[in-house]
């Protein structure tokens, strides 16, 4: 990696940290200065892939692996001089390095033992998402033939973590699901990495109604780097980016959405191996998406032409971003908003 002081961008001026509503530790923990980050949601799940009687991929978290996850990423962040473990909303900004609030991306790892919700807390778990694409015992996942919601289970699993102060994440939700948590939850809620549905008609996007549900109860949703659920045009580019900020912010006001990533910190790497090339780069998902095809989900019917925006596929993304708000006539406090402000006030809503 470059040298900090060789190769950065400067970092257009804004008062508040920048966030990145999901990403995953990097390799090199000097990267989350190197991207300017004061704060993430940060993905330390680990994932167990099986296959279907019939080839479909699913991909699980158990108890045991994620538990250590936990512990490990502690250990990481604890000897790192540019991040720490964060556990209060209040604590970005406040000394040097990117806050990091760690977050699961599904409540596998808790089976029906809602206690463990309280072990995780303890090692430092901040942020925990419903479900990963499919139903789970808690709530019915986005890409299902048939959309369901909230199970018993997911009921009280959302008021245990109301009671620990934790933040409820509906990605990948159904929209069942994501509606009844947002309306359901005694604290604001987070869609931490999506995109909009009257932009790109799939179920794995969210619905007016759900971004606005959200809002109305003081929610914060990330728009994310995926490309294919952020535009159909043939070549993906910031103003789709930028288009789906604005549409969240007609819909659910100037503080209900932010930035996030959903790629490793330095990009996509296969994309990047290949200079972001989305022709050679998207035959990597067709399988995937093929098979969800089979499988008669709906939103599979168009192969995908792209995965990233190749201006964004890199980890001066958060500078590329806040470039493009400043020339689309972004105003500054809502550049502010968007790129770590509103990130911030949920967090410190919910955790102080």
């Amino acid at each position: 990696m470059l040298a900090l002081s060789q190769a950065a961008p400067a970092r257009p001026r804004t008062a508040a940290p920048w966030f990145d509503g999901l990403s995953f530790l990097p390799e090199d923990m000097a990267d989350s200065a190197h991207a300017r980050l004061g704060g993430m949601i940060c993905d330390v799940s680990e994932i167990r892939e099986i296959r279907d009687a019939n080839g479909t991929p699913r991909y699980l978290r158990d108890y045991e692996t994620n538990a250590s996850a936990l512990d490990r990423a502690g250990a990481r962040l604890a000897g790192s001089p540019y991040a720490f473990l964060a556990r209060k909303g209040s604590e970005i900004g406040r000394k040097p390095g990117c806050a990091t609030f760690l977050q699961f991306q599904s409540c596998e790892p808790i089976g029906t033992d809602l206690s463990r919700m309280a072990v995780f807390h303890d090692k430092g778990l901040s942020v925990l998402q419903f479900t990963h694409h499919n139903n789970t015992l808690f709530a019915g996942g986005a890409l299902e033939r048939v959309q369901s919601g909230l199970t018993d289970l997911g009921r009280d699993g959302l008021a245990e973590m109301n009671r620990l102060r934790i933040v409820p994440d509906v990605s990948h939700g159904s929209e069942p699901t994501m509606l009844e948590a947002a309306r359901r939850s005694t604290t604001p809620i987070a869609l931490s990495h999506g995109a909009c549905k009257t932009i790109v008609d799939h179920p794995r996007c969210a619905s007016d109604e759900v971004i606005r549900t959200i809002a109305d109860r003081g929610g914060v949703m990330g728009i994310f780097m995926m490309s294919f659920w952020l535009t159909r045009d043939p070549v993906p580019t910031v103003d789709h980016l930028i288009a789906q900020l604005r549409h969240v912010i007609r819909i659910g006001g100037g503080e209900a959405v932010g930035i996030a990533n959903d790629f490793p910190m330095s990009g996509q790497a296969n994309l990047v191996k290949l200079g972001n090339d989305n022709t050679a780069g998207v035959k990597e998902y067709l399988p995937w998406w093929q098979a969800m095809q089979r499988e008669g989900i709906p939103g599979f019917a168009q192969l995908p032409r792209h995965v990233v925006i190749p201006e964004l596929n890199t980890i001066d993304r958060m500078a590329t971003i806040a470039r493009a708000l400043d020339r689309a006539r972004f105003g500054s406090r809502q550049i502010e908003r968007i790129m770590g402000g509103n990130w911030k006030r949920l967090l410190t809503d919910v955790l102080g």
